[in-house]
């Protein structure tokens, strides 16, 4: 699945597949799955207001699930890392892209077909 988010004025092409959490294993040595589940949870609670921000770790997640999303889209335009990709922008709120972020996750991870009852 593909989505363009604008970010700091600028359309980037974003990519989850199957092998977006190959990749983020490679690059973070974490898993994927468990870090967007902490971020989503995180998140939900400052949209319901029981938590002020996103700690260091939560960001650091969001800034390496971004970096590969967008690398694996587009690999020859994306910086060779995340800091020199993050360099290129100017400051932005990740609280209006990290719902994105989370859409194209879904989308990705959507079960499409229906388990089979025993």
């Amino acid at each position: 699945m593909d989505k363009i988010i604008t970010i700091d004025g600028r359309d980037v092409k974003f990519r989850a597949t199957a092998r977006t959490p190959r990749l983020y294993r490679a690059l973070v040595g974490r898993d994927m799955i468990a870090d967007m589940n902490r971020l989503q949870k995180k998140f939900k609670q400052i949209e319901a207001g029981e938590e002020d921000a996103l700690d260091l770790v939560d960001l650091q997640i969001f800034e390496d699930t971004a970096y590969i999303m967008a690398r694996q889209a587009e690999p020859e335009a994306i910086e060779k890392s995340a800091d020199e990709w993050l360099d290129t922008f100017g400051m932005f709120s990740i609280y209006e892209i990290l719902p994105q972020i989370f859409q194209l996750w879904a989308l990705n991870t959507k079960q499409t077909s229906t388990p089979k009852k025993k």
